[in-house]
């Protein structure tokens, strides 16, 4: 399930912000370069690694280049999913010296005591992806997810629309009902499908949420959903590895290809899928400018500064309204999918391997 262990978090603890080298952003030894002026240090907690391959192959890797080229120190840490590791993880960062504090929740209630541990100690906080309910955090990045929904809802009346479905019955996979993130999708989504369950053009299959976006339960979770409801036409999965887990049960059935699935993040295997006519469409989410964006508030913080957002939104609990970057989606489909490549968020590398390369030929993949 990718948790921690209690061995593996007391690990974290005798670690500290001197682990991984590269994370620590420290300066190798025998290296003359030193940061460009001093500055305070930033502590990064990642959510895991499983729900999706973002968080290490993007994020991560978008962050650290961010922030070596600010010359500042950070440490970024990945808390697997574990709510005791991600506490210990922003105490060991905050004990070590870090002035700002980036996280990305594993829930509300979680992340509302970080944060509020962290304000008590006068170091300022960034909710990077997910906003943290009733937290009040500085800063929020993110993109709007409200419109990722919106994109993810059309998409698949879209490709209902090409197969000529007639009252298609809609299943939804939700995300984790912990994260405000999937919620923000739903109503997006909602706002698209709802209309035409209520005009009878559509039927309202099975809805549930995937506890901790766990794709092992979102695939028992759909194989149920099947087996009550045999002739769902459509799955609106809040992201790639939920619509990865509808697949693996509707291949299993000799659907897969036959009935649309929608996705989110535009992973390898959400683009190979979608190369394989088996997903109608993701959302591509340009992480490298999410990830500028808030390492870009995160060092002028470190730096003492008072940097102006060019947003804010409103948090549901407090109605307080917390400044915010938020960033466009893109809908992506067999149409586009060269767009991803283009921009360097996979590589052909990755995404075209045996017998994908044909079609990325097909797809126009450069």
């Amino acid at each position: 399930m990718g948790i921690l262990s209690m061995t593996a978090a007391a690990a974290v603890l005798a670690l500290g912000l001197t682990a991984c080298g590269g994370d620590s952003g420290q300066t190798p030894a025998g290296s003359t370069a030193q940061p460009t002026q001093k500055t305070g240090k930033i502590g990064v907690i990642l959510p895991d690694s499983k729900s999706s391959a973002r968080w290490e192959t993007a994020d991560r890797k978008y962050l650290e280049e961010a922030f070596k080229a600010a010359g500042v120190q950070y440490d970024i840490q990945n808390a697997q999913n574990d709510k005791t590791a991600f506490q210990t993880i922003a105490d060991q960062m905050m004990t070590n010296g870090a002035t700002v504090l980036m996280i990305v929740n594993l829930d509300s209630g979680t992340g509302k005591t970080v944060i509020d541990k962290a304000r008590s100690q006068g170091v300022a906080t960034i909710d990077y992806d997910r906003l943290t309910l009733g937290g009040n955090a500085a800063y929020y990045v993110s993109f709007d997810n409200s419109k990722v929904g919106t994109l993810q809802g059309e998409g698949l009346v879209k490709c209902l629309s090409e197969k000529k479905a007639e009252k298609p019955i809609v299943a939804y996979l939700n995300g984790s009902p912990t994260d405000n993130n999937a919620t923000l999708f739903k109503q997006g989504y909602d706002g698209v499908l709802k209309p035409k369950f209520d005009s009878g053009e559509y039927v309202k299959g099975p809805d549930q949420a995937v506890p901790e976006w766990d794709n092992t339960q979102a695939g028992t979770i759909f194989e149920q959903m099947l087996t009550s409801q045999p002739k769902i036409a459509g799955v609106l999965a809040a992201n790639d590895g939920l619509g990865n887990a509808a697949i693996t049960v509707l291949k299993k059935n000799n659907l897969n290809g036959k009935v649309p699935v929608t996705g989110q993040d535009a992973t390898v295997q959400g683009l190979q899928n979608i190369l394989a006519g088996d997903q109608c469409m993701t959302v591509y989410k340009a992480v490298k400018k999410e990830a500028d964006a808030a390492a870009k508030l995160a060092v002028s913080l470190a730096k003492g500064e008072k940097p102006q957002a060019t947003g804010s939104v409103k948090d549901p609990e407090t109605g307080q309204n917390v400044p915010a970057e938020l960033l466009e989606p893109q809908a992506i489909t067999i149409d586009n999918v060269k767009d991803v490549v283009a921009d360097g968020y996979v590589t052909k590398e990755e995404l075209c391997t045996g017998d994908f390369a044909a079609k990325c030929t097909d797809a126009g993949i450069q």
